[in-house]
């Protein structure tokens, strides 16, 4: 996969580094970030953990079929990285394509899980991606309130993903109200 940097009004949404670790851990090692990426992904322990998860994203994006990946979310008023974007297929049959996101909780309410999943989406379906779908647990207020702010549809509950029963979010390309972007 080809490297990948969108822009924001407020957000620059780029490749993960090594480099990111520090910042990464204070997402990725928040166990109440963390409780809702299970089974997906464990909580990072410590910042050690966090440098191999970093170095294997990396060394894994090069493999990944576009327009799968993950990718930083940084401000870019103060280059801090405030979260984490996502495209990824959904199991049991990798045939439905899944847009996560993640934000450090002290940056949670200012609207950057939202922003960045709209920019991400733009580029997806520019990509010839037909639709998305965002699963959460229901006690994940917060991200079923950013998949309706996303402009997300809700269209049921399954086990089917993960063996959980979540909230299932749709957004297909023609009502997709954005830009097609590339990057």
């Amino acid at each position: 996969m080809a490297s990948l940097s969108l822009e924001t009004e407020r957000l620059l949404i780029r490749d993960w580094s090594p480099e990111d670790a520090e910042a990464a851990f204070r997402i990725y090692g928040d166990p109440d970030i963390a409780m809702w990426l299970t089974p997906v992904m464990q909580r990072v322990t410590d910042l050690n953990a966090m440098r191999a998860v970093l170095d294997a994203w990396v060394e894994a994006a090069p493999n990944l079929a576009p327009p799968t990946g993950r990718w930083a979310m940084v401000r870019r008023s103060d280059n801090a990285l405030v979260g984490g974007l996502g495209l990824r297929l959904l199991p049991p049959y990798e045939e439905d394509l899944e847009i996560r996101w993640q934000v450090r909780q002290d940056e949670w309410g200012r609207g950057y899980a939202t922003e960045g999943a709209r920019a991400l989406l733009g580029w997806a379906f520019a990509q010839g991606v037909d639709e998305v779908f965002a699963v959460a647990r229901a006690a994940n207020s917060r991200a079923i309130a950013t998949a309706r702010n996303i402009g997300m549809e809700w269209v049921g509950e399954t086990t089917k993903y993960y063996g959980l029963l979540l909230q299932v979010f749709r957004l297909r390309r023609a009502d997709f109200e954005g830009p097609l972007v590339s990057s």
